[in-house]
């Protein structure tokens, strides 16, 4: 009788080849600060405050078009009366989070915002909305969030500890980038369907929940040191500390010069999108949606890097590369020839955020983060700086595209003699 063929022994399964390995290694580090039950919070509590931001920043634009003939220079006077506050008001913002509960300072910035957004839609469905009304209520909104984004920033160093700091804000500002895929194409579509009331109404709510999510965060209901002096006295030292050092002075003097030269694109989108395109809200939310997918994907990217190397330098080098691509895509006319652009331009400008924002927290001392992310926030007043005499430009030439171009170039010149000028950043690691 024949015997049985004897069975095969089993296959070891496979080990994972090193590239695997790597790549899900890196998926784990990437999220690394989902472990921490506060950051989840704070980062769900972002991500709705930032989705009802992008949405109100496009129905803005969209409703000053509307009440100011198409005018470009208007839609700088808005962009102004957001950002203008910036310049004192995170200043206070700053120091308040040095000094008590960054949490409450969040909570009532949102608050806040809620209740102001609810004031314009109500003017604009009740058909009395006039533009000096967008201008106070831009700057309501904007001294808000001025109080508030200095805790925001400071808050993550309470919530995770230092080596998953690029981590974690990284993520953040992911979760804000994938608002500006979902926010303004979401805003865009709705426009149509509800109008610009309808849309502010549910920009208001949105802000409601934010804070809501907010206040499920136990981190930052205690001040990192207990004050030694008044406001005044805490942010002249904040200033003192920043002009002293030398690192982190050149890391807040690149910031102004990618907001002052770099940021124009932001208030002239929709005026750009109407020349050189000829869209309408819907292909303007398409538009910054392609923008806010670039950026995404370079939050996500530097999320995944665990152990960064000469960040000076890349911080440098993504500047410059902001310039570049916001000059080249200012010159596009097919709506099609724009995505490649629109992504890279995304993508450059939420990494040199992301990791200008990490190394001014891990420069500075804990008793003083949150004043120094009040001083990078002051850059963000900057920005009327940059939006005014390019909207002007834009106004006086007919041709937002060529102010655009000039913005770029303007960028790309100053970054290139910044690094030669300040070794002390190309050197920092």
């Amino acid at each position: 009788m024949a015997q049985p063929a004897p069975t095969p022994p089993t296959a070891a399964p496979p080990s994972p080849s090193p590239r695997q390995s790597r790549l899900s290694l890196g998926r784990i580090a990437m999220f690394e600060s989902f472990r921490y039950r506060d950051f989840r919070w704070m980062w769900a509590g972002s991500f709705v405050s930032f989705t009802a931001m992008m949405m109100q920043m496009i129905t803005r634009g969209w409703l000053v078009l509307r009440i100011a003939d198409d005018s470009p220079l208007a839609l700088a006077f808005v962009m102004m009366s957001f950002a203008a506050p910036s310049t004192f008001v995170s200043l206070i913002g700053g120091a308040l989070a040095d000094r008590i509960s960054k949490k409450r300072l969040i909570v009532i910035g949102q608050s806040g915002n809620a209740a102001m957004t609810a004031v314009l839609a109500l003017l604009d469905f009740t058909g009395v909305v006039a533009f000096w009304h967008v201008l106070a209520i831009g700057f309501a909104n904007g001294s808000m969030m001025a109080l508030a984004m200095p805790s925001r920033q400071a808050i993550l160093s309470e919530i995770v500890p230092e080596c998953s700091l690029m981590n974690a804000i990284s993520l953040s500002n992911s979760g804000m980038n994938m608002t500006r895929i979902i926010g303004p194409a979401l805003a865009g579509f709705l426009i149509v369907f509800i109008g610009t009331h309808g849309v502010l109404f549910l920009v208001s709510g949105t802000y409601l929940f934010a804070a809501a999510s907010m206040a499920m965060v136990n981190a930052g209901a205690t001040p990192a040191a207990a004050p030694t002096g008044g406001v005044a006295t805490d942010i002249k030292a904040g200033f003192v500390f920043a002009i002293s050092d030398r690192a982190m002075q050149g890391v807040l003097v690149l910031m102004l010069l990618s907001i002052l030269f770099g940021s124009s694109y932001w208030a002239l989108m929709p005026a750009w999108a109407r020349e050189a395109l000829d869209v309408q809200s819907d292909g303007l939310g398409i538009l910054m949606t392609i923008m806010g997918a670039g950026a995404l994907v370079g939050t996500l990217g530097l999320a995944a890097v665990s152990n960064m190397t000469h960040r000076g330098l890349v911080l440098l080098v993504t500047c410059l590369m902001w310039g570049l691509s916001l000059a080249a895509f200012s010159q596009v006319t097919n709506y099609l020839a724009a995505v490649p652009f629109l992504l890279v331009l995304g993508l450059v400008n939420s990494v040199f955020m992301s990791l200008n924002m990490t190394m001014m927290q891990v420069l500075a001392p804990p008793e003083m983060r949150g004043r120094m992310m009040a001083i990078g926030m002051m850059t963000f007043g900057a920005m009327p700086l940059s939006a005014m005499p390019f909207g002007a430009l834009a106004e006086v030439t007919g041709s937002t595209p060529d102010a655009l171009l000039i913005s770029g170039v303007l960028l790309t010149v100053a970054t290139l003699i910044f690094w030669a000028a300040h070794p002390t950043l190309r050197r920092l690691r």
